[in-house]
């Protein structure tokens, strides 16, 4: 590791609902400046010691992306009728399929420098899925992982199996972008003109729906910005 002293300090920073591009966008910017930061403090170019890190949560319009290992088979829309739909479509740099973005959902876009917190990928999307275990715990919703699969899921292992929570990155020099998308009041029916993760077999659910009623997004942003502190062993600034 280049850079021996530890940061575990975070800007949290919340963009509201907001353009997928332009979330995109800002992502790599922040992105690009810690791993120019790592670079510099590797190369002795810098008198800094640590780099900025960065948890952004937002929601989207309604938007479709494709990870890179993806296949665009998996969006059954064409483009007239993601227009008649009010959605957009983009293929990004990270891991994962195709999935849906959209208002009622949070997503939550870590910009780290993973040195300080997690001791490879595996157990960076480990840590990202146990914050989201843990918030379900408080409302008496039992969930786990599904192996084969990254994201949080309820009732593996029965014919009932639905995602709560999807989860797609990218890592660089060892600094993170994209993140997780975690439905709270999503709309569902967007997610009938896609297979969801490029499964044709398994559902997607929220917390709305497992619950019977619209939740307080503003309120689940504080509980999950709470489990991910606590997992991560973070401190927002």
């Amino acid at each position: 590791m280049a850079d021996k002293v530890q940061n575990k300090k975070a800007h949290f920073i919340d963009l509201g609902l907001i353009p997928y591009k332009e979330a995109w966008d800002y992502q790599e910017k922040l992105f690009d400046e810690i791993v120019r930061l790592k670079r510099e403090i590797s190369d002795g170019k810098t008198d800094l010691k640590t780099t900025n890190n960065y948890l952004i949560f937002c929601e989207h319009k309604h938007v479709y992306t494709l990870g890179k290992s993806g296949s665009s088979d998996n969006l059954l829309l064409n483009h007239i009728q993601l227009q008649a739909n009010d959605a957009e479509f983009y293929h990004i740099d990270r891991g994962g399929d195709i999935t849906y973005h959209g208002p009622g959902q949070i997503v939550g876009y870590p910009i780290l420098n993973l040195d300080y917190f997690v001791s490879g990928v595996r157990d960076y999307i480990y840590k990202l899925e146990e914050s989201v275990i843990l918030l379900l715990q408080d409302f008496g919703i039992k969930s786990e992982r599904l192996e084969g699969a990254t994201g949080v899921w309820l009732e593996t292992g029965t014919a009932r199996v639905r995602k709560i929570c999807a989860i797609g990155v990218r890592t660089s020099r060892w600094v993170s972008m994209h993140g997780f998308a975690f439905n709270v009041n999503t709309n569902l029916d967007y997610f009938d003109y896609i297979n969801p993760c490029g499964f044709k077999d398994k559902a997607v659910t929220s917390l709305k729906k497992e619950l019977g009623q619209e939740q307080g997004i503003e309120s689940i942003k504080e509980k999950l910005k709470e489990k991910i502190t606590l997992v991560f062993g973070m401190e927002l600034v």
